[in-house]
């Protein structure tokens, strides 16, 4: 040994100051869940007394592990999806995991982000799209740990994660028909046919509208080809230039719903006054608009926190793949864009 230089100690120099086998080390600093707090405590004592530093490199290759978990999702540009990228990260984070980040919109068939992520050292995907397509089981069923944030597709075994789209916005339409308002709009159809989101959202503003006698109108219901604020701000416009009577718009996330606001306000609309406002997914943005916009949360930490859960269920605990849906609560926050009593005449 060259004069003045130790060599790093090692795992088995840990055993040995705590009075235990290397294997009760390794355990334990693999996060073994059936050890005593009090062997714990020793092994953690002689590895800072020691300055040992885990070779987790080694460990992950030993283990067929790589301890990372691939999140794909449409843009991070989109607030909706940076925050859940966040919530994904935090949640993968508190458990040893990181996180590898694959934006899908890029004019691809998104469901091919899958394959393109099995080309890295991932240990599971959380897959988040824009939408999912009947066409699109064949590539959810996979033989590696994989959780699907989106309605269910038929002939598909994968894992589902979603909240009751029907309920909650039947939800954010009845919060507006008890406020008073009787000419709802429904911003957010998809233009190109039925993708599930959007149509599970429209099943429950039909809902919402049978329910209180009121008519559905065909003319109501404004298709976007994407669900920014832009296309928000265009789907207003049209309503208005179209003449038709609107006291109220009920959007199928926060973006179209700034930015349909945004446009009320500038053709010379107060909001909520002659036209109340909701929108859906409670982005943090939607707290501090003007006026702030009520909006359905799906609690996004919940969210994460369960897909990374099961992932890490069936990499660490040997758990079993559920096939089929996971639902998520909602609940809607109310805010001064649909507020009660603030209709002018």
């Amino acid at each position: 040994m060259v004069e003045g230089h130790r060599s790093p100690p090692t795992m088995s120099d840990v055993a040995a100051v705590a009075g235990v086998s290397k294997k009760t080390v390794s355990n334990v600093l693999a996060g073994y869940e059936h050890v005593s707090v009090r062997t714990h405590d020793r092994v953690m004592a002689a590895v800072e007394q020691l300055g040992y530093e885990l070779n987790v490199s080694a460990r992950n290759f030993r283990s067929g592990r790589s301890r990372v978990l691939g999140l794909a999702l449409p843009e991070l540009r989109q607030a909706y999806f940076a925050e859940l990228a966040d919530a994904v990260i935090r949640a993968a984070g508190a458990l040893g995991y990181t996180v590898l980040v694959e934006q899908t919109a890029s004019g691809e068939r998104e469901p091919d982000a899958i394959t393109r992520m099995r080309e890295h050292s991932i240990d599971g995907i959380i897959y988040s799209p824009l939408a999912v397509r009947p066409g699109d089981a064949p590539a959810l069923d996979v033989k590696f740990p994989l959780v699907v944030l989106g309605e269910p597709v038929e002939d598909s075994d994968a894992t589902f994660i979603t909240m009751s789209n029907a309920d909650a916005f039947r939800d954010a339409t009845e919060h507006l028909v008890r406020a008073g308002r009787s000419s709802i709009a429904f911003v957010g159809a998809d233009p190109d046919g039925p993708v599930r989101t959007a149509e599970e959202r429209l099943r429950g503003y039909r809902s919402a509208l049978d329910a209180h006698d009121l008519p559905f109108r065909p003319e109501l219901v404004v298709s976007t080809p994407l669900w920014h604020r832009a296309d928000g701000a265009e789907a207003a416009t049209r309503l208005l230039a179209g003449g038709r009577t609107v006291d109220a718009v009920v959007c199928c996330n926060d973006a179209l719903a700034l930015g349909a606001m945004s446009a009320l306000q500038l053709a010379g609309r107060s909001v909520p006054g002659d036209v109340a406002v909701v929108g859906f997914d409670d982005i943090e943005e939607s707290a501090y608009s003007t006026p702030a916009l009520t909006t359905v949360s799906a609690d996004l930490d919940r969210v994460a926190a369960t897909a990374v859960d099961m992932l890490v269920g069936q990499l660490e605990r040997g758990e079993a793949a559920v096939a089929g849906v996971v639902r998520s609560p909602h609940r809607l926050v109310v805010r001064a864009s649909s507020a009660d009593g603030a209709r002018t005449d």
